[in-house]
């Protein structure tokens, strides 16, 4: 299997990468910072340099030629205003999503958040609504495409090391952690089964073994 991991210098794509790249799967991931290449590839990985604010959709699609899937795990991140929340968390899955599209591959998994889709509650952190606000706008823009879409809702995130136990189910599970490990691993699963496809999962850790989770979705 070939993959391009979009926001590929992030935690749950460097472990991504490093699970896909142990099983001598072809993993690409798009970095912004060069400066994060060596990190990408302590992995297995091959990094490519693609600003997503910026690259156009010719410019995604070129790295995306011959790939079997697209992940996007890309985020505005911690410290980002209200803008870069729509320009990342929204604009740059769109971006891949085209991208993806024009490169036929049509394998797409997009990790998102819990609450998206959902009004922020009353005296919600304005960054924090917006950040919920472009997740759910990805989403919608995704589920509208003719892609075997998948949107992937993990809960709290931690560094813990991984369980390889979750809950896995549409919405909603309710709230509760998982650490970005076991996210890595329900992905690698997820892409395992192309019989799973255009659904919203939500995802914190649980009793059942990854692999049965995903097996019982069916």
């Amino acid at each position: 299997m070939n993959v391009v991991i979009a926001g590929g210098h992030g935690k749950i794509a460097l472990l991504l990468a490093a699970r896909l790249a142990g099983r001598r799967d072809g993993v690409t991931a798009l970095i912004r910072n060069p400066d994060h290449a060596d990190d990408v590839r302590e992995t297995g990985a091959r990094p490519v340099v693609r600003d997503l604010e910026r690259a156009s959709v010719d410019e995604v699609a070129e790295v995306l030629a011959g790939a079997d899937a697209a992940v996007f795990a890309a985020g505005a991140g911690p410290g980002s205003g209200v803008a870069r929340k729509d320009t990342v968390d929204r604009g740059a899955s769109v971006l891949l999503a085209d991208a993806a599209e024009r490169a036929g591959v049509g394998r797409f998994v997009q990790i998102s958040a819990m609450g998206a889709g959902l009004p922020p509650r009353p005296g919600t952190d304005e960054v924090w609504a917006a950040y919920v606000r472009a997740k759910g706008e990805a989403e919608d823009d995704l589920r509208a495409r003719d892609l075997d879409w998948l949107v992937l809702r993990p809960g709290r995130l931690t560094d813990d090391p991984g369980t390889g136990r979750v809950t896995l189910a549409e919405p909603e599970v309710g709230r509760g952690d998982v650490t970005r490990d076991d996210v890595a691993a329900v992905i690698v699963a997820l892409l395992d089964a192309p019989a799973v496809r255009r659904r919203t999962l939500d995802l914190v850790n649980g009793p059942v073994p990854v692999a049965e989770a995903v097996a019982a979705l069916g």
